[in-house]
């Protein structure tokens, strides 16, 4: 599949018009159902295939952020052949409290993988969270990028985002 048949993909399964409060707090009148390409198997091994050319040579682990980040994390490293870890928003307060599942991220050079950004909060946040346990994080992919700061914003937190597509592309 092309990156542009990929792009018509996405819009005709995923895209919807109405009014959608967005994490970032802001609405919109157009939203990505993204559980609806992140689900198809199809479309999920085709992002992962155009995605992988993103990933920089010097990672060490592929870091899918809670939720749409983690079939898309796991479709890569299959691909790449990259471990995975799965970062949850808050560390769970039983068993073993983790914040990241997978191998230890100590001294490790993580990618963070998510599905949309937005205004890069949720990617800000999580790289804190991961620098704190040890790792390094300077970068993160996602599939679309929704051109409303994202890329800025993650720039002033010393991360550079890398999209497949931005959402001007999609329309």
């Amino acid at each position: 599949m092309t990156r542009l048949e990929l792009a018509h993909c996405i819009y005709q399964t995923a895209h919807l018009r109405g009014q959608f409060t967005l994490r970032s707090g802001a609405t919109a009148t157009e939203y990505f159902d993204k559980y609806q390409f992140e689900t198809h198997p199809e479309l999920l091994r085709a992002l992962a295939i155009h995605l992988q050319p993103l990933i920089p040579d010097d990672i060490d682990i592929l870091a899918g952020l809670e939720l749409g980040g983690v079939p898309i994390a796991t479709m890569l490293a299959q691909l790449s052949g990259l471990p995975a870890c799965f970062v949850r928003k808050q560390a769970k307060e039983y068993g073993t409290c983790k914040l990241a599942e997978g191998p230890d991220i100590a001294g490790k050079n993580l990618l963070i993988v998510e599905d949309v950004v937005t205004s890069g909060g949720q990617i800000a946040l999580s790289a804190q969270d991961l620098r704190n346990l040890g790792a390094e994080v300077s970068q993160a992919i996602c599939v679309i990028d929704r051109e409303s700061g994202g890329i800025e914003s993650l720039a002033q937190e010393g991360i550079e985002l890398h999209a497949l597509f931005r959402m001007s592309e999609l329309k």
